[in-house]
């Protein structure tokens, strides 16, 4: 049998390392040699059975120093004074706990596959054999080492999260706008349908998904239950159109107005307004009314700008006189 490489080596860092390099070392190694990245690879496998038994006991002060002092001698029994075995005889065999004093190995796990090992029992990931036989993982991960549905199959009894529900909500163009709250009633997924009262931020665009945390499928083994998706849609609005936080409308000038300038009444989001139309305005001109646009998200003092597109109104019907005062008018236009 070959003999076991220093623990130090296998995390390839110095024998003075602190806890912060050795873990990050561990996470590393983790990362690139665990079983469930690399199906079927039985080196993969003995290399991640290395490293974690190397930081199990290097992570560990207590073990840390009796390593420091006795080398592996110090959990087979063979150290002076030393003795580690079955109660009752026969072979000797070690059972590897990580212990999450400081999170660390929730840590390391939950950077690596994404939450799945997110709020373990006490000591930490506990296998359903543990990590047990002479070399310190016997029975690797149980029975099963791959994931299934609710995180790993047999090897691990951890707290999981429950899956995430998806729905979708309709809103109409102003409470968009302005924001509003809105009663939303679904099937949470166990056959009873729920009400929720959602609050729909002002400023929303069409098919953003609000995310009401904890309101999805309950978690397993007392996990924390998943979350409920809501793709927003929103409904238009006649003579306005969005784009961003900017809004594009029209305007109706009276064909007098437009030729010698004043004020037109501008319908904006919020109520008419006074704008202001300079002398010889053309059809088609884009008049910018700023701040008059919908407010960000983000930030609630910032809002977009208003557009509007002049469009002149011809008269109709125009009397005799009328008639031949604009043919006056056209000639001294030239």
């Amino acid at each position: 049998m070959a003999a076991k490489r220093d623990y130090y080596e296998v995390l390839g860092v110095n024998r003075n390392a602190d806890k912060s390099e050795l873990k990050k070392a561990y996470r590393k190694l983790a990362k690139k040699y665990h079983p469930d990245m690399n199906p079927g690879d039985a080196h993969a496998e003995q290399m991640f059975k290395e490293a974690t038994e190397a930081y199990e006991v290097l992570s560990d002060p207590e073990k840390r120093k009796m390593y420091d002092q006795f080398g592996h001698a110090a959990f087979d029994g063979s150290a002076s004074g030393f003795q580690q075995g079955n109660p009752g005889g026969g072979t000797t065999y070690r059972e590897f706990h990580f212990n999450n004093d400081d999170g660390s190995m929730d840590d390391i796990f939950g950077d690596i596959f994404g939450g799945m090992f997110h709020g373990f029992d006490q000591g930490g990931i506990r296998s359903s054999q543990g990590f047990t036989g002479s070399s310190g993982f016997g029975g690797g991960f149980g029975s099963s080492r791959g994931f299934n549905s609710r995180g790993f199959g047999g090897g691990f009894s951890g707290r999981q999260k429950g899956s995430d529900l998806t729905s979708e909500i309709d809103v109409t163009f102003d409470e968009a706008v302005n924001g509003c709250e809105k009663v939303f009633r679904f099937n949470s997924g166990n056959g009873k349908t729920q009400s929720l009262q959602v609050r729909i931020p002002a400023g929303i665009e069409d098919g953003k998904t609000i995310r009401l945390r904890g309101k999805g499928m309950p978690g397993s083994s007392g996990g924390e239950p998943g979350d409920l998706l809501l793709e927003v849609h929103v409904g238009s609005k006649p003579g306005f159109e969005r784009k961003g936080m900017d809004v594009y409308t029209t305007a109706n000038i009276p064909f007098t107005t437009a030729v010698l300038g004043g004020e037109a009444m501008v319908q904006t989001l919020n109520g008419r307004v006074l704008c202001k139309i300079a002398p010889g305005t053309q059809s088609g001109t884009k008049i910018r009314l700023r701040g008059k646009g919908i407010v960000s998200m983000k930030n609630p003092s910032v809002h977009g700008d208003l557009y509007v597109t002049v469009q002149i109104q011809v008269p109709r019907n125009l009397n005799p006189g009328a008639k031949q005062k604009l043919r006056e008018f056209e000639r001294a236009c030239g």
